[in-house]
């Protein structure tokens, strides 16, 4: 026997049931985002229901509804909200501008969690804005957002100190001084990537090293000026630090990496069989310098 919900008067209704108290946080909240936009259509009375639980909702990911948003959905789906702990907007990419995040980030003083990857169109005002109101951010993605500069990269280590987690990947205008000031302020980071950025060297990853020790993800993917020194002093005084990718990082060789992989970190080259390595050593009486990486 299955119980059925009637929306005829008087045979009991789903909406008869308390919104705040049971609809909205036992029931919406298994909907995905897409159907419950639906919903709205049944009726006035569910459409005022689905902007309750869209003013209550702690966690949006755009990629819920779609491979691309428009800008008026978004615009609708946030602007009572002011309770968002989670942001996620990759989706949004095509079309997503200052105008449109800054009044959802001015009215969202939690948000710890905040996923901007290939937001191009925006500025380093948005970052700035993020640094003002967000001051319990914990993890953020810039990756691919080429507008980041080095003040307002300033601004978020400066306000946001609890940091644990920033995705800087292809931020090309951060050069080394300014990833020392935001490790510096920042000494609770988890997880850094650096990745495809020609100016980051050794000054950034061994201040990083020196100054996170908590670190265990670090990604340093096609950053060209880091060598072997630095790839020492990480392992040096990152104890905790559990992958490293250093692919297509031409000046860092085996002779580095050799005491991370001899301590189970996870690293995205593998090293030369030892038959290969033999004969680089035969050819070459300086094989400690030699990138080893395949």
């Amino acid at each position: 026997w299955r119980p059925t919900m009637s929306m005829s008067p008087g045979r009991g209704c789903l909406l008869d049931l308390p919104w705040e108290d049971v609809l909205v946080p036992h029931v919406l909240c298994h909907l995905p985002l897409q159907q419950l936009l639906s919903l709205q259509r049944v009726s006035r009375a569910f459409q005022a229901l689905v902007q309750l639980y869209l003013a209550n909702m702690r966690c949006f990911d755009s990629s819920q509804i779609g491979p691309a948003v428009p800008r008026a959905a978004f615009l609708n789906l946030l602007k009572d909200n002011k309770v968002l702990q989670q942001l996620a907007l990759q989706s949004c990419s095509d079309w997503l501008t200052d105008r449109e995040l800054l009044p959802v980030i001015r009215q969202n003083h939690h948000l710890h969690h905040i996923q901007l990857k290939g937001c191009a169109q925006l500025s380093c005002h948005a970052l700035m804005a993020i640094s003002l109101n967000c001051p319990n951010l914990r993890q953020l993605s810039l990756a691919h957002c080429e507008w980041v500069d080095s003040l307002s990269l300033r601004s978020l280590a400066d306000h946001c100190r609890v940091l644990e987690a920033v995705d800087l990947t292809a931020c090309r205008q951060l050069k080394d001084e300014a990833i020392c000031y935001l490790v510096q302020k920042c000494g609770r980071l988890r997880s850094l990537s650096l990745a495809v950025n020609a100016n980051v060297g050794d000054v950034a990853v061994e201040e990083t090293a020196k100054c996170c020790p908590e670190l265990e993800h670090l990604d340093l993917t096609g950053c060209l000026r880091v060598k072997n020194d630095s790839i020492r002093v990480l392992a040096e005084y990152c104890p905790k630090l559990r992958s490293l990718k250093v692919k297509h990082c031409h000046n860092v060789a085996e002779s580095s990496l050799s005491v991370l992989r001899n301590r189970g970190v996870e690293l995205d080259v593998e090293p030369l069989p030892q038959t290969a390595l033999v004969l680089l050593q035969d050819m070459a009486g300086f094989a400690p310098f030699i990138n080893l990486q395949i």
